[in-house]
């Protein structure tokens, strides 16, 4: 039998990173709380289907097959042997004061830390294009959900546009899995592509197998398009227009776009409590600070996508360095640290070369019509971004409470990065210069009556 921590140590994200920090705690004779939003381990990249799914862990996740099928396993021998306490099906929705407010089935209850491992994970960075408001459109992100999770895909023609490794990774799938696929449209030219070559060949082996997706999807691939606008009627997407890198017109009849450019870190809950951020020229986003081991202060600790996006193999590492910073600031010998630390450092590398051979196209949105909607939550245009920074500023929180873009049920999550590059530009200065949105409670939606029935 383990015994009890006497101090309490609790865990967000059940996903790679969640689930190696775990692990950590464990052997160190500590039972930590695992809080997840999924009803089953595994995080976003190794998510788990239903109970009796007929596609063999193989079609699911390819060559990761075997990786995932060892952290579910481990995840599971834990849960099993009562080693930790897994909160499922449960959303962390606010974090004040040392504790936790978690939205589950019966409602939201309050979870009091000593020691915080956040392992949030990261969700589609996205880009609007004119139209991308209509139904038919979905995040790449979404189109891998349905197929991981239900085996379907979300259209009967597809088309994926964006830029990034799950652009190619969701494409591949799509095709393998016997979707019609019409088109996978990167905005990123070979010669941006190129560019990364000396960080991809960090981790040969991952690029290698890049490629090789990328030659699944054969005649369906572009780079360097100009996306112009996601054609819809009455019933939804009907066809994307959009020049080829020739700058020829093309027009792609389809009834579903998928779109992502690469990831955006998960960092709300990491703001509610109490986080420094930095702005990361590299990612061209907002990312908090921690130090190579991902402590943050205060006891909390970062790990994954929610603070460095570095991918499967990089938030397992992460996700034993949080672990082993806590152990060590509570008094406990961890293990050597070394191997790891040299392991990251690597696979940083390699983020860095798919951030330069996939960039945000930050031009692309700076160029958007003033009809164009920005943030889909609250139908907010670009005019209405541009003319909330001539009235009150290039601040990021200004422009929000004078337009609403960012006030909706994401609390801009899909739009404020868009919205950041249209106040730069119509103010002239810098992305990093107009700042971010602040983060609020409650993080995710929730009903009011999950508080009323709160004692």
């Amino acid at each position: 039998m383990s015994e009890v921590s006497p101090r309490r140590i609790v865990i967000v994200g059940a996903g790679p990173a969640g689930i190696r920090a775990a692990a950590m705690l464990v052997e160190a004779r500590l039972h930590p709380i695992v809080i997840d939003e999924g009803h089953r381990a595994g995080g976003q990249i190794y998510r788990r289907p239903p109970a009796g799914f007929v596609r063999t862990p193989e079609q699911l996740y390819g060559s990761e097959a075997a990786k995932a099928r060892a952290l579910h396993a481990l995840f599971d021998r834990l849960v099993e042997q009562g080693l930790l306490t897994h909160c499922a099906g449960s959303s962390v929705i606010a974090v004040h004061g040392g504790r936790l407010h978690v939205l589950g089935e019966s409602g939201v209850q309050v979870i009091s830390y000593d020691r915080l491992i956040l392992a949030t994970g990261a969700s589609d960075r996205v880009a609007p294009v004119p139209g991308w408001q209509n139904a038919g459109v979905y995040s790449l992100g979404a189109a891998q959900i349905g197929l991981k999770a239900q085996g379907v895909a979300l259209g009967r023609r597809i088309v994926l546009i964006g830029s990034g490794p799950l652009l190619t990774l969701v494409g591949a799938q799509l095709v393998k899995a016997g979707a019609d696929v019409a088109a996978v449209l990167d905005t990123s030219s070979w010669r941006q592509q190129m560019g990364g070559f000396s960080g991809l060949a960090a981790r040969p082996v991952v690029a290698l197998r890049g490629l090789a997706l990328r030659a699944r999807l054969g005649r369906r691939y572009h780079a360097g398009v100009t996306l112009e606008r996601i054609e819809a009627d009455e019933h939804g997407v009907v066809a994307l227009h959009w020049r080829d890198a020739g700058g020829r017109q093309q027009q792609t009849p389809c009834d579903m776009v998928g779109m992502g450019w690469h990831l955006r870190a998960e960092t709300h809950l990491a703001d509610l409590a109490g986080c420094t951020f930095t702005y990361d020229e590299q990612w061209q986003q907002w990312l908090p600070k921690t130090d190579e081991m991902g402590r943050a202060g205060n006891g909390v600790y970062l790990a994954g996508d929610g603070v460095r996006l570095l991918g499967a193999d990089g938030a397992e590492v992460a996700g034993r360095l949080a672990a082993a910073a806590c152990l060590a600031d509570l008094g406990y010998q961890p293990p050597s640290a070394g191997a790891d630390l040299r392991k990251l450092a690597r696979v940083e590398r390699f983020a860095g070369g798919l951030a330069r051979a996939f960039p945000w196209p930050a031009a692309m949105v700076r160029a958007l019509p003033d009809e164009a909607i920005v943030c889909r939550c609250e139908s907010v245009t670009a005019a209405a971004v541009r003319e909330g920074t001539d009235f009150g500023g290039s601040e990021a929180n200004r422009v929000k409470s004078l337009s609403r873009v960012g006030m909706g049920r994401c609390q801009g999550r899909y739009c404020q990065l868009a919205a950041v590059e249209l106040v730069a530009a119509q103010a002239g200065c810098e992305s990093d210069a107009v700042g971010r949105f602040r983060g609020q409670a409650p993080v995710r939606p929730a009903p009011i009556g999950a508080f009323l029935r709160e004692d």
